[in-house]
């Protein structure tokens, strides 16, 4: 029952929670233009763990200051690139027969 919080201590991290996220989304505002944020929430609509990857990515280096100007669309497009060939997955399809039923070892 200790790992349980009370009610003010949940509604104080939810507020934390939301507040950080508007932080975030002002920040992605003021770096991103505005179809480059319109892309990132079509990205969002099929996989928001990528557009949550990209997002992380671009507030890193604005933070390092490695972004002068706005992201426009392109800037976007070509990072998302980068993003796809590291992290592209290797598929493997094996096939396996089997036996017919019909094969008789008379």
């Amino acid at each position: 029952m200790g790992s349980q919080q009370n009610p003010e201590q949940q509604k104080a991290q939810e507020e934390a929670k939301m507040e950080a996220e508007e932080r975030r989304q002002m920040m992605l505002a003021q770096i991103l233009s505005s179809e480059a944020r319109e892309r990132i929430a079509r990205i969002a609509l099929v996989k928001p763990e990528k557009a949550k990857g990209v997002e992380d990515v671009i507030l890193r280096a604005a933070q390092m200051g490695q972004i002068a100007e706005k992201v426009s669309e392109e800037k976007l497009i070509s990072l998302l690139e980068q993003i796809n060939t590291q992290t592209t997955k290797q598929t493997k399809v094996t096939i396996t027969r089997r036996r017919s039923v019909l094969e008789d070892d008379d």
